[in-house]
């Protein structure tokens, strides 16, 4: 037991009864009770979170949310007053976002000075770090935030927070304390974590159900779009019989997550920032919309208006989203693995014309060959250049059933996941936002939960810079995490030209080739892991050397050490 029970030890014991293994801490003058707390713990042997030291808070915060992904856990952040908060920069935007439950805890600055209480005012930093809103910093991110006012009542504060995190549409909550409420002597009680579940999965009402099935099966073309179901990886096998029984294609939009396997006969591709109509999505008749934000883009690529839309979301009118409308027939609030189970119960008990069934099969398998066919031929070797294409079909070799890959490819997304070629649930998971930055933090967080696993992370040169590479490897050294990082390096920011010539196609810009995206003179990416925490590091520049150093690479990994191939394709202005 502890001999000095504080605020701060009460909210400690809280995140271990709540099952927490981890707190990914930036610590600053906040969080002297915390810390004393922590030390005495150690010292006495009383099991708390882990406690992982993260030199940049954008770091932690996606560590914590790699984690979350690849084990639905939530997991703990400390960090720093408003300034802490404030370096969290746009992690906290993607753990919004891609719907990933995290606690995040900042301390706030003493509210005496003159030493009125245990923590009152003691460094100048106090008074400059005092702002009047500091949970306005976060509040358009978080599905939840308070004060700790109390040791009285902070385990329940705990405890609902992470309730209110982890349940559907899941999420970041925050909580702040002041120094003195955290530094206050509290009497120790006992909170039964059972009863602050989070909310149970929610299904699909019985004459949805009905609907959806009678309109499935009567329609010509039938289409599935999916995003984020693969969060969840017993839906991906409903989505499976679903298809199958009815031999509908499946289309995975922008996804963050295997949602489909990629080398099933009615697997048809992904949608990206397409800029020409998909001709499936054209000719459907019905379109069951399963855990997509953005089933396709409207401007160029929709369904006909005579098309019948079915969506099934935890978040289906996206309230978050200020512009965001898809015209659809029904929208249900519900989890998509219980609503899928829903629908195939019902499939079961249906008649079904199963030569209608057989024929569209054969077409779809036919469109599912052919794509495949000039995906394959796309992955040819070039002499002259290492193209994303072949890089990421290399890759692929390296893979096996105890991988899981990391993907921030940005501008190479949908060369990536073509050509990667997923088939098992779990197996590849993105950020499902759009703050860069993701990849570092999260490759340690998927390797802390599942130590036994190769971390393969994909990433684009910009999101490389952007995930703060001298704090990422230098903890993957510490806390003996060790992951593969492959550097799709085009040396600048494709995604600004994509988008620039996608509005201005014959602009000034395309014309003089100035988009001011360009990284040259290249920085040397590897050696910044290399000189940080100690990983082998490579550039390649030559098609001939790609296959020998993602062996390389590997032989790294298994010696418990991290590595870095830093991967030159063409470059940003060549294309």
């Amino acid at each position: 037991m502890f001999d000095k029970y504080t605020t701060s030890t009460a909210f400690l014991e809280a995140l271990q009864e709540a099952g927490v293994s981890y707190i990914f801490c930036n610590l600053g003058s906040d969080h002297p009770a915390i810390i004393e707390s922590l030390a005495e713990a150690r010292q006495k042997g009383i099991k708390l979170p882990k406690v992982i030291t993260c030199p940049h808070e954008m770091v932690a915060l996606s560590a914590a949310h790699g984690f979350a992904q690849v084990t639905g856990k939530p997991q703990a952040v400390i960090v720093h007053v408003e300034c802490g908060t404030q370096n969290l920069g746009g992690a906290i935007h993607n753990a919004a976002k891609g719907r990933v439950p995290v606690l995040i805890f900042a301390g706030a600055s003493p509210f005496t000075q003159e030493g009125e209480m245990i923590g009152s005012r003691n460094e100048f930093i106090h008074w400059i770090q005092d702002v009047f809103d500091q949970r306005g910093i976060v509040r358009g991110y978080v599905k939840y935030n308070n004060e700790i006012r109390s040791g009285k009542n902070v385990k329940q504060l705990v405890h609902r927070a992470l309730q209110i995190a982890q349940s559907d549409p899941k999420g970041p909550v925050y909580l702040v304390g002041p120094r003195e409420v955290m530094e206050e002597d509290a009497e120790r009680i006992i909170i039964n974590p059972a009863l602050w579940e989070p909310i149970r999965p929610s299904a699909l009402p019985e004459e949805g159900v009905q609907e959806i099935v009678i309109n499935l099966v009567n329609a010509k073309n039938p289409l599935i779009i999916t995003s984020y179901l693969g969060r969840n990886s017993k839906a991906v096998n409903e989505l499976i019989r679903l298809s199958e029984r009815l031999s509908i294609p499946v289309i995975e939009s922008v996804p963050n997550y295997m949602n489909f396997p990629s080398n099933h006969p009615m697997h048809c591709g992904y949608l990206w920032n397409s800029q020409e109509q998909n001709d499936l999505l054209s000719r459907a008749d019905a379109v069951l919309v399963l855990d997509s934000d953005v089933p396709w883009i409207p401007l160029k690529n929709k369904p006909s208006e005579h098309c019948k839309i079915y969506y099934i979301d935890v978040d289906p009118l996206k309230e978050q989203m200020p512009l965001w409308y898809i015209p659809s027939q029904r929208f249900f609030r519900a989890d998509s693995y219980t609503a899928l189970q829903q629908l195939n119960q019902l499939l079961e008990r249906t008649s079904i014309n199963q030569e209608v069934v057989r024929k569209r099969y054969k077409i779809i398998e036919k469109i599912h060959c052919e794509q495949r066919k000039n995906w394959r031929e796309q992955e040819q070797y070039r002499e002259d250049v290492i193209t994303p294409e072949y890089l990421t079909a290399c890759v692929r070799e390296i893979v096996d059933e105890n991988t899981i890959i990391v993907n921030e490819g940005i501008s190479n997304y949908e060369a990536i996941y073509r050509h990667i070629q997923v088939s098992k649930p779990g197996s590849i998971i993105g950020s499902g936002a759009g703050s860069l930055g993701w990849n570092g933090g999260a490759s340690i967080g998927v390797k802390l939960a599942m130590p036994d696993k190769k971390v393969i992370n994909l990433t684009g040169d910009g999101s490389y810079l952007f995930s703060i590479p001298s704090t990422v490897h230098w903890m993957a050294r510490r806390y003996q995490t060790p992951f593969l990082t492959v550097i799709y390096n085009n040396r600048g920011w494709k995604s600004p030209k994509l988008s620039t010539l996608g509005v201005h196609p014959k602009g000034i810009a395309s014309k003089i080739n100035e988009f001011w995206v360009s990284f040259e003179p290249s920085a040397d990416l590897a050696k910044i892991a290399e000189a940080a925490g100690g990983a082998y590091a490579q550039t390649v520049t030559k098609p001939g050397e790609l296959k020998e150093a993602l062996q390389n690479g590997l032989q790294a990994l298994e010696k418990g050490r991290s590595a870095v191939l830093d991967v030159y394709l063409p470059s940003v202005e060549e294309e």
